[in-house]
């Protein structure tokens, strides 16, 4: 655990790592939440996903555009002007009964102004540490990610369960308002500026890593927000009862996030070879799988637990891979790319998982989310030629190269 502790000697590192995450935490909660609040409000779990999707739409329009603006316009100006409208949307949906379709439009408009913040912070990590510290730095900040995509459904279960979803909506909007405050006021930000992309809008989608990585990310979350709705479904009070059962299900997801939170500071960091990515998917698929066995709690505890293992080390080799063949100028929207998918498959997954638990129940979700890490590990299986092998090598981008024009005597 020695190459942690060497990053801390880094000014500044987990004050950028910290306040990003918190900025971060309200994505973990809104599938979640937002299944709940519209399911209540309309009576079924397909109306959810009908808005769910309608984010998903915003948010794949987002990702990338506002990540390019960041080289524009400044880190800064972006995060802070979609941070402060991405709340605003979201307390209007708590507050203000609406028809389906209105909140299906707010939705969208949600989505499209989803703070940047994971390729801002992304792109600022490769400049805050040497190169040979990038990949145990990519290590810890996927496995506290999980704590957002994982942690963060416990925190929206136990709120909404004991005080409304409206409260937990508001609790997500006041994690994106603070948490994006904070990550914007680092001194970080004024140590490096995000230079222009002198490539064509999307081109970076043609380097055969970040569309790997997409496309593999999107599946791979959207599996996690099947097996999460199932969970919350599987302990779902049925007669009107106590919220109990709803803080059951929150526990067994925090389990999940434990094992994740520790395979990320285990295995994470180690050095990503062409079959890492299958291997570490294929932990988690074993995991979910062996949910199908029984709804119990304390058996889905063991068994997220082992599939939790593979996923932040997943994570982690994803930027690693980014990091060692994107050239800087480009990091921003590869990210965003990137995150665009992963945010867009929480939609997906919990848009597919409604309408499986509406089908045949808890046991739905989980099959959807099976089949997606299913998906996922074909991919990466396929794509092994496409990976570096980065052991014993720093992780540092592609050097920026640009046409020369050079006068004849």
């Amino acid at each position: 655990m020695g190459i942690y502790r060497d990053l801390g000697r880094n000014p500044g590192i987990f004050r950028v790592l910290i306040s990003q995450l918190t900025a971060r935490f309200p994505f973990g909660m809104l599938s979640i939440i937002m299944l709940l609040h519209i399911q209540h409000a309309f009576g079924d779990y397909t109306s959810a996903g009908v808005i769910l999707a309608a984010e998903s739409v915003g948010q794949a329009i987002s990702g990338p555009l506002t990540s390019r603006l960041m080289g524009r316009l400044g880190m800064r100006r972006v995060l802070a002007a979609t941070s402060l409208i991405c709340a605003g949307l979201l307390t209007t949906i708590a507050f203000v009964h609406l028809p389906l379709m209105v909140i299906t439009a707010l939705s969208f408009f949600m989505g499209l102004t989803t703070p940047p913040v994971t390729p801002a912070v992304r792109t600022l990590y490769p400049r805050l540490v040497p190169g040979n510290q990038i990949s145990a730095l990519f290590s810890l900040d996927a496995a506290a990610q999980e704590l957002i995509w994982v942690l963060g459904p416990v925190v929206a279960v136990f709120v909404s369960s004991q005080f409304g979803t409206t409260a937990g909506l508001c609790v997500a909007a006041a994690f994106m308002m603070l948490g994006g405050a904070w990550f914007i006021s680092s001194p970080a930000f004024d140590q490096v500026r995000l230079p222009k992309a002198r490539s064509n809008f999307g081109a970076v989608l043609l380097r055969p890593t970040v569309l790997l990585t997409t496309v593999i990310g999107f599946f791979f979350v959207a599996s996690f927000a099947a097996i999460e709705a199932g969970v919350v479904r599987a302990f779902a009070p049925t007669d009107g009862g106590s919220a109990h059962a709803s803080i059951e299900s929150g526990v067994v997801l925090a389990i999940f996030a434990g094992g994740s939170l520790i395979g990320g500071l285990i295995i994470g960091h180690r050095a990503v070879r062409p079959w890492s990515i299958l291997l570490r998917i294929l932990i988690v698929l074993t995991g979910t799988l062996a949910c199908l066995i029984s709804l119990d709690a304390w058996w889905l505890s063991i068994v997220l637990f082992i599939g939790g293992l593979g996923t932040a080390p997943t994570f982690a080799a994803m930027s690693s891979i980014i990091g060692a063949t994107v050239k800087f100028s480009e990091t921003a929207e590869a990210f965003g790319w990137i995150g665009t998918g992963q945010l867009v498959g929480v939609a997906t997954g919990s848009a597919l998982a409604g309408i499986a638990i509406d089908a045949i129940g808890a046991n739905g979700a989980i099959l959807v989310s099976g089949g997606l890490l299913v998906i996922a590990a074909v991919i990466a299986a396929l794509s092994v030629r496409q990976v570096p092998d980065l052991k014993g090598r720093d992780i540092e981008p592609p050097p920026e190269t640009t046409t020369l024009t050079i006068p004849l005597p």
